[in-house]
């Protein structure tokens, strides 16, 4: 074991250890694996292991996939980036005019964006039968629009409305698209776009906390997440795709190019895009209900970290930047969990209630406070660290939730205030 691969696992195994991480992690350098682990559990129900083998749910790591199918539409001759979107989408299936397929691929469409508090569409529309044409007109062609091109705002729809492009010129489904131009390719043969329905053999579930304890996710439905996330993938064939972006495979090299370009907020296609003083960075994370994803590349050097779990527990951006920062001589940021401060159940009383309604709640429960999100299905214990400050209890937070501003005197999560003392 050479000295990088010995902190590289008194790093990673005591952070894995503090937040009880479930999935598994990879590092590639120079085209081997010098350091790779798995923990927890596949299916807890049944007491199966997570295995380096296991395939997982990557959320929006999905993306960059995606991404890379609108290229090879590109060099096929089918598309131009920079002509308006509606002449790839259906009739029925029509944008504001200015919209090119360029700005969806950098999230520059000024599409609404239906993943926010206000809106019902957040485990809620999508557990509903999936309908392409509904969830199209309800939830993606609606206010407010703003003009494309000017304000970068990352949004799920832009890649719903990209896999529907790639069905329509192709006249394939996505994941037939995907299998025979990317993932047959380059043997990624343990790579699926999850539908709900098929049995996918070695896959990972999903869990959360609930009042502390482990629980299955609330159900979506993963067709809403077509093109924007629900691809299910192994560490094995996300190392492939690795040695495929790094040696540029597939795709002419000048949509290389323009694939791994960057454009407002170090976004690319797909992919994140840093300058970092040490190397280039390429990036891209992914985050759902019990996933949390993150592969991270630097060409140039041949490296790539992978990130892949099965629970949130772990705060998988700032963990990936640290064993980036040990492959390159460097600090890497230790986590830790600020000292709790105990307060009596009238203490906490003054926090709880309506914040926004059906949507954001705190509850006391035993002496402990939790926040109540996910139509009320998910309560996440929230510790003191501090006047008026608290923190997740098991997931790993890096901003506190200061639940009274200095100078306020009425509690607010997330710029919502307290409406109401009892649950509305």
């Amino acid at each position: 074991m050479t000295e990088v691969q010995k902190d590289l696992n008194d790093y990673i195994m005591s952070e894995i250890d503090y937040f009880d991480f479930s999935g598994v992690v990879r590092i590639i350098q120079d085209g081997e694996v010098i350091f790779e682990t798995c923990r927890g559990y596949s299916n807890i129900e049944f007491a199966i292991k997570n295995t380096m083998g296991t395939k997982f749910t990557v959320a929006s790591v999905t993306k960059q996939f995606t991404a890379f199918a609108i290229m090879i539409l590109y060099d096929k001759g089918l598309l131009r980036l920079d002509e308006k979107a509606n002449r790839y989408l259906p009739p029925n299936m029509q944008l504001p005019s200015e919209i090119t397929v360029h700005h969806l691929l950098s999230h520059t469409s000024g599409l609404h964006n239906n993943y926010n508090f206000e809106d019902d569409f957040y485990v809620g529309e999508d557990r509903k039968p999936y309908n392409k044409e509904q969830f199209f007109r309800n939830w993606i062609i609606r206010e407010p629009i703003r003009k494309p091109g000017k304000e970068f705002e990352y949004n799920n729809s832009n890649y719903n409305l990209l896999a529907w492009i790639i069905e329509y010129l192709s006249g394939q489904t996505y994941n037939e698209f995907l299998q025979e131009n990317i993932f047959s390719k380059i043997g990624m043969n343990n790579t699926v776009f999850d539908n709900g329905q098929n049995i996918i053999p070695n896959k990972a579930s999903n869990y959360m906390r609930d009042y502390g304890k482990l629980v299955r996710v609330p159900y979506t439905n993963s067709l809403y997440s077509i093109g924007a996330g629900a691809l299910v993938t192994n560490c094995d064939d996300l190392q492939k795709w690795y040695e495929c972006l790094k040696n540029r495979k597939i795709l002419s090299e000048y949509a290389y190019e323009i694939y791994l370009s960057g454009n407002k907020n170090n976004y690319c296609y797909g992919l994140e895009r840093y300058k970092e003083s040490r190397a280039i960075k390429y990036a891209h994370g992914g985050d759902m209900l019990g996933v949390s994803a993150y592969t991270q590349y630097y060409f140039d050097e041949d490296i790539c970290i992978i990130i892949i779990s099965n629970t949130e527990s772990l705060d998988q951006y700032r963990f990936g930047n640290g064993i980036a920062a040990i492959l390159h001589n460097e600090q890497a940021p230790v986590s830790y969990r600020p000292k709790e401060i105990f307060l009596s159940p009238k203490e906490l009383e003054k926090y709880t209630g309506t914040y926004l309604p059906g949507k954001i709640h705190i509850e006391q429960k035993n002496g402990k406070l939790y926040l109540v999100r996910v139509n009320q299905n998910i309560h996440i214990e929230l510790y003191c660290v501090g006047q008026d400050s608290f923190k997740r209890r098991y997931e790993e937070q890096q901003t506190i939730y200061k639940l009274i501003a200095e100078g306020d005197v009425r509690p607010s999560v997330w710029g919502y205030g307290l409406i109401s003392k009892q649950f509305i």
